[in-house]
């Protein structure tokens, strides 16, 4: 355990005039109130409350943020209450603990639907002070290194926890470095042989290269010397994580990954940053679109740096951050610079943060967003880095997703122009509507009067505010027919367990959904391919929605994965029951299941490793594997009531329904309906070819043009 005078000694080399009576009460008072509890590892239970305190001394942090580190688990754990800790440390610290008291009994979830209420949480609690947050992030990031003494369900819930909450939070308030630390710690639980994989197989890149890194940091400073730069050069290897999740994200093997390396040159003033840059792509080649300019256009949480991609030695991708002193201790402690300390007064940093202003703004974008699509990805934008900045023509800064299109862009200015877009003009030249945007493109989007959704929109739009809006505009203009085509779909649903469609059934299945006691949203719904009948079946009827019998249970349906490896049907090629079969990997994800000619599998090739052979059981299997048709129809009354009951009397479920093309004579639309195996498969078909109103019809599979 760390002695309370080296915790005083820490606190004193960067503030002399703190309290040290105070720590050494709080170091002294929480040893008491914790005396008899102890860690998993057998460790007195204060050794964690104190190392959490060191780490923060570390980051230089106030008094009151330190001794609130020492106490933060008192009232939780212990008999302690906050009138004990107001009485002897005053209503700033009582109100701390109490803040990280309340954090910790949150009840967060590492699921994808909770994330969003997750972080509202989150934000909500820690509205009055920020430093109940920087001491719940160093509280994790302890009980991170030392995970290993948890038992192992344990160690696998916290550690997704972990990636899927705390390490975003943390890169959102710019802590870069906590965040990468997080990660890797939680992939070291997650997925430990991948990790170990990298590890080994770039000990084998530098057994065969040599020190890459202390080859191109002497070439950097060199150049830096030759051109009267005085700066600090920090040259690094990625984290395993990092490297896993590119490779995971460019879907490519080790061996194809090039930029593994990273280079921090910290300077003394902002115009010798661009010194250093104009050195650096004199002596090397600039990676085109790699180059980001953070400086004259700083991220929300106060980071400011150039960044830069360059190929160094042997070809090899070097990435370059570029940064002065103070803006490099902003890209270390994140918004916790407002509160660092040096020589013992408050730094004035110029780049740090106002945590309270940053709070607040965040707060008010998060309740500003009441539709739930809205409102996660308004999340995300704010959580996750992978955005792209767009400029309007006037100049000003358009926040998105990576992958968004013009689409998404023309929403996001506003509702009125994106329903009215008819095209867009990314850097004066004229593109489609669905290609993918990129930082510091200027975007120009096209309207047109009377112009209104259309259809094929909702696969072109990434954002959720792009998605929401295309909906209700569908709804409204297509509200009969979505209504029509909805009960059609709930009658064959219904039909196949032996019920009729009644309004009353519909009335319940509505509120229970959450649409109130309305039916008729409930049959739009259905019809625009939002809820899928089988759901509906499913809540009103749960003891007819299961498969008894002989059939296969789904979760064994393939054979030649071992007891503890979960599978996923390839969204690409979508298998059924009777095709051949292969699997890939996914580190910690479990297999995804290709049938044998898909064309993805070409993207595995240099990845044998990862390939394992399955086949299926053998046997009758449900009626629960999806699989798409592209279908063109005539565009005549009933015809596709006709197609609904014919897929009906075939025993299958449609599950989703997309119209990709109306004309005044045909349409096309790609539905997706729920079969057992490749006889069903072919039976479905047949029954729809020998429809005259059918004039083709294809299997769907992403990725070939149908």
């Amino acid at each position: 355990m760390i002695p309370v005078d080296d915790l005083v000694a820490r606190v004193k080399e960067y503030n002399p005039r703190t309290d040290a009576a105070k720590l050494r009460l709080a170091y002294e008072y929480a040893r008491k109130v914790h005396e008899g509890q102890f860690r998993r590892s057998g460790e007195p239970y204060i050794v964690h409350p104190v190392a959490v305190a060191d780490m923060l001394a570390r980051q230089h942090l106030d008094d009151s943020t330190i001794i609130t580190a020492i106490l933060h688990d008192t009232v939780e754990d212990t008999e302690a209450t906050h009138g004990d800790i107001s009485k002897m440390f005053g209503e700033e610290i009582a109100g701390l603990v109490d803040g990280v008291t309340k954090l910790t009994n949150l009840q967060l979830s590492s699921t994808e639907t909770k994330q969003a209420e997750n972080f509202r949480k989150l934000f909500m609690a820690t509205s009055k002070d920020l430093r109940v947050v920087l001491v719940k992030m160093f509280d994790r990031l302890h009980n991170m290194r030392t995970i290993k003494s948890l038992p192992l369900e344990k160690q696998a819930r916290k550690s997704r926890e972990t990636m899927d909450i705390y390490a975003p939070l943390a890169g959102r308030m710019g802590m870069q470095g906590m965040r990468d630390e997080l990660e890797d710690l939680a992939f070291q639980v997650l997925n430990p042989e991948q990790r170990t994989a990298i590890i080994r197989r770039f000990l084998k890149l530098r057994e065969k290269a040599g020190n890459v890194i202390e080859k191109i940091y002497e070439d950097m400073v060199a150049e830096l010397t030759d051109n009267g730069i005085e700066a600090e050069v920090i040259g690094r290897a990625k984290k395993p994580y990092s490297i896993w999740r590119k490779m995971e994200q460019k879907e490519i093997g080790f061996s194809r990954l090039s930029d593994i390396y990273g280079f921090r040159v910290i300077t003394s003033n902002e115009m010798d940053c661009y010194r250093v840059l104009g050195a650096i792509h004199h002596r090397w080649r600039a990676v085109p679109s790699r180059f980001k300019d953070y400086i004259s256009q700083p991220k929300q949480n106060g980071y400011r740096s150039l960044h830069t991609t360059v190929l160094g030695r042997d070809g090899k991708r070097v990435e370059v951050q570029i940064r002065t002193r103070a803006m490099h201790d902003v890209a270390e402690a994140g918004v916790a610079a407002h509160w660092a300390y040096k020589d013992g007064q408050r730094a004035e940093n110029p780049f740090a943060v106002d945590p309270q202003s940053w709070i607040a703004q965040l707060a008010e974008h998060f309740e500003a967003s009441a539709d739930d699509d809205e409102f996660f990805e308004a999340v995300k934008l704010e959580m996750y880095p992978d955005k792209v900045f767009c400029f309007t023509p006037k100049g000003d800064v358009v926040k998105l997703p990576r992958g968004a299109t013009p689409l998404d862009f023309a929403f996001a200015i506003h509702t009125r122009i994106g329903s009215a877009c008819v095209g867009a003009k990314v850097d004066g030249q004229r593109v489609p509507l669905w290609t993918q945007l990129r930082n510091g493109q200027s975007i120009e989007i096209i309207t047109a009067e009377g112009q209104s959704p259309q259809a094929t929109w909702i696969d072109i739009a990434v954002t959720g505010k792009a998605k929401s809006a295309i909906r209700r505009a569908l709804r409204a203009e297509n509200r009969s027919r979505f209504v029509k085509l909805g009960r059609e779909l709930a009658r064959v649903a219904f039909e196949q367990v032996d019920k009729r469609v009644t309004e009353k059934a519909l009335t319940t299945a509505a509120q229970r959904l959450g649409l109130g006691r309305d039916s008729e949203e409930l049959l739009a719904r259905l019809g625009s391919g939002e809820i899928v009948a089988r759901r509906v079946v499913e809540i009103l009827y749960p003891e007819l929605s299961e498969y008894r019998g002989d059939e296969i249970e789904t979760r064994r349906a393939v054979i030649g994965l071992s007891p503890d490896q979960n599978w996923d049907r390839g969204p690409c090629c979508q298998p059924v029951p009777g095709e051949r079969i292969v699997g890939i990997t996914r580190p910690g994800r479990g297999v995804v299941v290709h049938a044998i000619d898909c064309p993805c599998l070409v993207e595995f090739e240099d990845e044998m490793d990862r390939w394992i052979d399955l086949r299926w059981h053998s046997g009758p299997h449900a009626a629960v594997h999806p699989s798409a048709f592209d279908i063109t129809l005539s565009n005549d009354a009933g015809v596709l009531g006709r197609i609904c009951t014919l897929i009906g009397e075939q025993k299958a479920n449609i599950s989703n329904l997309v119209f990709v093309d109306r004309k005044p004579d045909y349409y096309r639309m790609r539905m997706e309906v729920e079969l057992s195996d490749t006889e069903h498969l072919h039976r479905v078909m047949t029954a729809l070819e020998a429809e005259s109103n059918v004039a083709a019809i294809t299997r769907y599979r992403a990725g070939i043009d149908a």
